[in-house]
């Protein structure tokens, strides 16, 4: 018995040392997987500081080509954004198909009045919206914005410039496609606001869309897009809607053609400024989209309300 009982205290005994070997064990596997631990976050964040460095340590001639890559991958994909529409963005397109439809139906009183008021404009005022609107003029604008922010290390500008040039090729590449296979006469044509001759090459036939108010109305939203106060952004959408009035001015479009034109505008710049989102640490899309705008029609007067 004694033996026995020896023998189980014995078995006791060794039970005993295997749990402590065990559990000494455990907590040495403990410590090990917790110093393995602290090395993988330490060489995560110190991954991601050099990853950092690595981009902050980016010559010129790198970032130029990075952003260059973003300009004509953002301006492809612009162009492939109606494929993936769906009810809300088709909803407004249809609104905006409206508003081009009703603002067709008082061509012909707007393009009166406006060519009325066209003597009496400054002519400072008509200078700049016929030399802003024009895509040499506007590419040695948004060429400057870009090459300052990329010279001065500055992301924000940068991706403002980058901004600003795809979405000027973007709408200017639809805009002569439109103006082409549109062929609607101009009012100085002498032709009426449903003459439509499509691929003639005369620029008497190709007013839709307005190029000008294309282009300054891209720049305009697009910078616009920086700014929180409403007051900042309403003078910067005043002065982008210059040049497209003054080819109201002179004859040149029909209001119908320069309302569409800044509806493509609004398109263009935020399905490019939301790709870019993806490229950039630098966004402007946190804030929620205030702006809209309205037809209004009184007796004898039409005019459009931004809201924002």
């Amino acid at each position: 018995m004694s033996q026995c009982h020896e023998q189980n205290e014995n078995s006791f005994t060794l039970s005993i040392e295997k749990e402590t070997i065990a559990m000494i064990f455990t907590i040495n596997q403990m410590k090990i997987l917790f110093t393995l631990l602290l090395c993988t976050i330490s060489i995560s964040v110190s991954g991601q500081d050099m990853a950092n460095d690595v981009l902050d340590e980016k010559n010129n001639w790198q970032l130029f080509t990075y952003d260059l890559g973003n300009i004509f991958k953002s301006v492809g994909h612009s162009y492939t954004r109606p494929l993936h529409w769906q009810g809300k963005q088709w909803a407004t397109v249809a609104g905006v198909g409206a508003a081009t439809g009703v603002s067709y139906l008082f061509d012909d009183q707007t393009t009166e009045f406006f060519a009325e008021q066209g003597d009496d404009i400054p002519e400072f005022l008509k200078t700049y919206g016929e030399k802003y609107g024009s895509p040499q003029v506007n590419y040695m604008f948004t060429g400057g914005v870009y090459l300052t922010g990329l010279f001065t290390k500055d992301e924000k500008l940068r991706r403002t410039g980058v901004l600003l040039i795809a979405s000027a090729t973007s709408a200017g590449l639809l805009q002569q496609v439109l103006k082409s296979a549109v062929g609607r006469a101009r009012p100085e044509s002498g032709k009426s606001k449903a003459t439509f001759d499509p691929f003639n090459s005369n620029r008497s036939y190709h007013s839709f869309p307005s190029g000008h108010a294309m282009l300054a109305f891209t720049n305009a939203y697009a910078i616009a897009k920086q700014f929180k106060s409403p007051w900042v952004k309403g003078g910067l959408y005043a002065v982008g809607l210059v040049p497209g009035i003054s080819r109201l001015w002179d004859n040149q479009h029909w209001f119908s053609d320069m309302v569409f034109g800044i509806a493509v505008s609004i398109f263009t710049v935020e399905s490019i400024d939301k790709y870019l989102d993806r490229k950039y640490n630098e966004k402007y899309n946190d804030q929620a989209k205030k702006l809209s705008w309205d037809l209004n029609f009184a007796p004898g007067q039409v005019g459009v309300t931004m809201r924002f």
